[in-house]
């Protein structure tokens, strides 16, 4: 069973107001070496058996054309209850509450400078899950997600810019109400407001060669794209590709030891994490919670996969099947693919040591290979590093790389004193499409001799 509530404010006026709700039943079978998926709204006993039968048949007609038969690796009976922790229940939270928050921070950045238009955001999902299978699994599951954010735009002319915080269609964890109250959107309102007014009038980020430093905010999307996905190993099989694509990070590149990254990268997928859009108790084939490296020191050793596909690889399955409800069969999805912090240095001090640079904020846009290895980001900010001070703004930036030579080229990572749990809640993939909520824990980190722009080669940056 699902809850979703959302709530939308734009220029001070309140736009949107949605309360869902959904529930049903999904049968997964193996027959024959073979998967049968099918599901229902209709909870009479009657239905379930029907809908049980159905996909019996479905697996059987799957298993007349099967090139390979699913073998499962095996693992305990997944036994238990697994609840989000959570202070203020967001769903116990008076609406009238939140579209005033709502409206107090679109007002507050309206007061502080003159926009073509203000918008302001809340969501919230509460899943309840029970999962049981044959080998005597049985785990119950409740939860929560809540996001906010605001979102400040100015255009003159044919120039639109945009500032939002926390993030571009607002931050979201696994949390309560309080999770929003920390936010203190209010609070930042204005410097939000402000900074969109002078990008409009900010220079244009140059072109070329630069060291640029990522803040978190940026991070966490560069993460997601050339980390988390390249690692998901039914990419790497072909049985995820018309959709979202397949990946470069093929298997013999984990018998061979690839080198993605630099010796200061450490990413793992952790479904344990706290305050994770990926966190759980067990994924959807009872698989317990836990923590997988995927990059050890700069060195690729591990994926994120199934029951079905670890075996492949001679692994057990890192719990990572997850189904956007009821009606959609498990896939391999991310959980928190965090990159882990590096002792020694603040966020900060790494400015403080760049000479020339750029430090980019806030993403805007983005874009991908179907491999994941040749991308682009925009951000919605850059401010100019020179002699370790944070200079001038500049508008419209953009960077560019190939995933394992851009992590090759970071040379700093901050500590726990810039390390955020951030996420998205629109990460799409499969067919029929889905939709998962997935975290990502990072810090801020600087990388050397990226392309900024467009333009030739700018020796020495």
């Amino acid at each position: 069973r699902r809850l979703e509530e959302s709530i939308s404010v734009k220029s001070g006026r309140v736009e949107a107001v949605a309360l869902t709700e959904t529930e049903g039943l999904g049968v997964r079978v193996l027959v024959d070496g073979a998967w049968g998926f099918a599901a229902t709204h209709r909870l009479e006993p009657a239905s379930v058996d029907e809908t049980a039968a159905r996909a019996v048949r479905i697996a059987r007609a799957s298993a007349s054309a099967l090139r390979r038969p699913v073998v499962l690796d095996d693992r305990p009976p997944a036994v238990g209850r697994y609840e989000t922790p959570l202070t203020e229940d967001p769903f116990t939270v008076p609406l009238e509450t939140k579209i005033a928050d709502l409206l107090a921070a679109d007002e507050a950045m309206r007061r502080s400078a003159p926009l073509a238009f203000s918008e302001a955001m809340y969501g919230a999902q509460r899943e309840w899950k029970t999962y049981a299978d044959l080998d005597g699994s049985y785990t119950e599951q409740v939860i929560t997600h809540v996001g906010a954010g605001i979102e400040a735009n100015t255009v003159e002319g044919d120039e639109h810019q945009r500032r939002s915080y926390p993030d571009a269609g607002g931050g979201w964890q696994a949390a309560g109400y309080e999770y929003v109250r920390g936010l203190d959107l209010v609070g930042h309102a204005p410097a939000v407001a402000d900074e969109a007014v002078a990008l409009l009038s900010a220079p244009q980020c140059p072109s070329g060669r630069f060291t640029i430093v990522l803040d978190p905010s940026q991070l966490y999307l560069q993460v997601h794209e050339s980390c988390g996905h390249p690692t998901e190993l039914d990419r790497v099989f072909g049985t995820e590709a018309s959709y979202a694509g397949t990946s470069f990070l093929t298997v013999d590149k984990l018998e061979a030891g690839f080198r993605y990254g630099s010796e200061l990268i450490d990413v793992v997928a952790d479904a344990t994490a706290p305050g994770g859009l990926g966190t759980f108790g067990w994924d959807d084939e009872g698989v317990a919670a836990q923590v997988v490296p995927l990059i050890r020191e700069g060195v690729f050793v591990g994926y994120l996969s199934s029951r079905e596909t670890a075996p492949r690889i001679g692994r057990r399955s890192g719990g990572t099947m997850r189904a956007d409800g009821w009606n959609r069969i498990p896939l391999i999805r991310m959980t928190n693919i965090n990159l882990l912090p590096k002792p020694g240095r603040s966020l900060e001090e790494i400015v403080a040591d760049t000479d020339e640079g750029l430090y980019l904020a806030y993403n805007r846009s983005w874009s991908i290979d179907d491999r994941r290895l040749n991308f682009q980001f925009a951000t919605e900010v850059a401010y100019e590093i020179r002699k370790g001070r944070l200079g001038r703004l500049y508008r419209n930036p953009t960077y560019t790389g190939i995933s394992p030579e851009f992590w090759r080229s970071c040379d700093a990572v901050g500590d726990e004193r810039s390390y955020r749990m951030l996420g998205t809640p629109n990460c799409g993939k499969g067919e029929p499409g889905q939709v998962a909520h997935v975290g990502h824990g990072v810090p801020g980190a600087r990388f050397r001799n990226v392309q900024v722009g467009v333009g030739k080669w700018r020796g020495g940056r």
